[in-house]
């Protein structure tokens, strides 16, 4: 299985990285985003570097939705395709709202400190249809 797996790799991670970058494009434009956490973005600070070190962006992306963890619940909770997953990195998009998953029983103050805020939405972009992850993202993001 492990030989088999290795003949397609490159073919699902071009999928992978691909449907990332169109995905991170799609979160960056929507008015219920403040932020999206992606290297494949010109707007992100590593940007520059990490386009030199990396021929494709990695399928591993962050966000950051307006309504808090509000939001985040509800947006987890309406996603139809996309499956919550508290770990991330198969050939399915999977994704995780830390701070009322991983992160529920840290304390709201030692998480912000770390960067894991009430609004963060933990992405590994899967190979599946594009339009498919799209229109479930933006069903998911009209219901909060």
């Amino acid at each position: 299985l492990l030989i088999q797996g290795m003949k397609t790799l490159e073919i699902r991670m071009d999928r992978h990285c691909s449907n990332a970058a169109k995905v991170a494009n799609f979160l960056a434009k929507h008015p219920a985003i403040s932020i999206v956490n992606y290297t494949g973005l010109s707007t992100h600070p590593e940007h520059a570097i990490a386009s030199k070190q990396m021929k494709q962006h990695a399928p591993l992306l962050s966000f950051e939705l307006k309504g808090g963890i509000d939001a985040g619940k509800k947006f987890i909770d309406a996603l139809e395709m996309c499956t919550r997953a508290v770990s991330l990195g198969t050939v399915d998009t999977l994704v995780s709202h830390p701070a009322s998953m991983t992160h529920f029983g840290i304390p709201r103050e030692e998480r912000i400190q770390y960067g894991i805020t009430d609004g963060l939405i933990r992405m590994s972009v899967g190979i599946e249809n594009y339009e498919d992850l799209e229109a479930d993202l933006a069903q998911a993001l009209e219901k909060i």
